[in-house]
């Protein structure tokens, strides 16, 4: 099973810390199916306080893809992130895709 998250902001780093903490523990146990955890970074949050920290701290797998969206408006962040996005899902196909957060 392959399971995409996508996250790009603080507070969504931190529910992200126990979504790949529930997985992990899963395929450690040797449970079925295993899961294939893709960590998506939407790259708005992109400085090392800002970002880098709370992968370490929290102890959050580096994420496999990063968008690098970067700043911008809002409107221009929500349309960097769909139009980098869209290749992501196309070619990962993944079972299932947790948006986390409400940013």
């Amino acid at each position: 099973m392959k399971i995409m998250s996508i996250a790009g902001a603080r507070p969504n780093f931190m529910k992200l810390a126990s979504i790949a903490r529930a997985i992990r523990s899963h395929n450690e146990k040797g449970s079925t199916p295993a899961v294939e955890h893709i960590i998506v970074h939407t790259g708005q949050h992109y400085d090392k306080k800002m970002s880098d920290s709370f992968f370490i701290d929290l102890n959050i797998p580096q994420p496999d893809i990063n968008l690098e969206v970067g700043s911008g408006s809002h409107a221009s962040q929500t349309a960097d992130i769909m139009q980098r996005f869209e290749p992501v899902l196309l070619e990962q196909l993944p079972d299932a895709l947790l948006v986390v957060g409400d940013v």
